[in-house]
């Protein structure tokens, strides 16, 4: 019981985790913009949650043929962890940095718009969580 009534909970401060850390690697790849050679990284971290939480609460097939997929759950949230990859894009310089400032200042401008999101609707939880500890007074 106590595990789902906090799993929204888990859930926010993983997704608070990864843009902490996509916050970094944006950093690192406006840092190295004059690096010859440098390749730009990328975090990936919603999709693979996505696809965690679709696998483990989603779709529940009733399996009425033996052709039919299984699509039951097998993922846990907790295990869910960003995976950080180089970005393969063609570089526009001759130096081959393929690092582009405009990209990276809109990346960091979603990705702050998207931690400042979830922490409100963390504060939330936990502001709703004080109220029913104190019995709404």
């Amino acid at each position: 019981m106590w595990d789902r009534m906090f799993r929204s909970m888990d859930v926010m401060q993983r997704s608070l985790s990864a843009s902490w850390h996509r916050n970094a690697v944006i950093r690192n790849n406006i840092a190295n913009i004059e690096t010859p050679g440098f390749k730009a990284s990328r975090l990936e971290f919603e999709s693979i949650l996505a696809r965690t939480i679709r696998d483990t609460t989603g779709f529940r097939n009733s399996m009425t043929h033996p052709g039919h997929r299984d699509f039951r759950g097998r993922g846990d949230i907790m295990s869910v962890q960003p995976h950080i990859y180089q970005s393969r894009a063609l570089s526009m310089r001759l130096d081959g940095n393929n690092v582009d400032i405009e990209s990276e200042n809109v990346a960091l401008a979603q990705n702050s718009l998207f931690y400042n999101t979830v922490t409100e609707k963390l504060n939330g939880e936990i502001r709703r969580l004080r109220t029913a500890i104190a019995e709404g007074r």
